[in-house]
């Protein structure tokens, strides 16, 4: 049974740091078109799109490992609420204080605690992991654009 109270504060909680993250970064998109892009950089009004999707696919993942009976939840959504945190401060590292090299790492510490997430979603709920595969992804990809930066600029 859906506890719809508690899937709504999970998306809100992770769709609310993606806000928050955004009005402490400002105008992203003036800041991301000012910069040497990659050949792959995708247009600026995708990344709102894909970072919404994947903070609803964040709070679902939380959700379900939350409600599990698992005596490793409270494990995994540690890690869950850190990756959350580091991931709040990539966008303001990057587009706000413009440290390119610095952000870089950062978003390798990112990636690397949200496949710790993972592993340990993956011994309480599949579902759970699946949702988090598009965020991992994602992330590989903003590693990409990320280094990319740093080095044409």
């Amino acid at each position: 049974m859906i506890k719809l109270k508690s899937l709504l504060l999970n998306i809100i909680l992770s769709v609310g740091t993606g806000l928050l993250s955004s009005f402490v970064t400002g105008n992203f998109s003036a800041l991301y078109q000012g910069v040497n892009r990659p050949a792959l950089a995708p247009p600026a009004w995708l990344f709102p799109v894909a970072w919404s999707i994947l903070y609803v696919l964040m709070g679902i993942s939380a959700y379900i490992i939350g409600e599990s009976n698992s005596d490793m939840k409270s494990s995994a959504l540690r890690v869950y609420y850190l990756q959350l945190a580091v991931n709040f401060l990539w966008s303001p590292l990057f587009f706000v204080f413009r440290l390119y090299w610095f952000s870089f790492f950062w978003l390798l510490l990112l990636w690397a605690l949200v496949l710790v997430m993972i592993i340990k979603f993956s011994k309480i709920s599949k579902l759970a992991v699946y949702l988090q595969i598009p965020y991992l992804i994602w992330l590989t990809f903003a590693a990409y654009l990320n280094f990319s930066v740093a080095i044409l600029n």
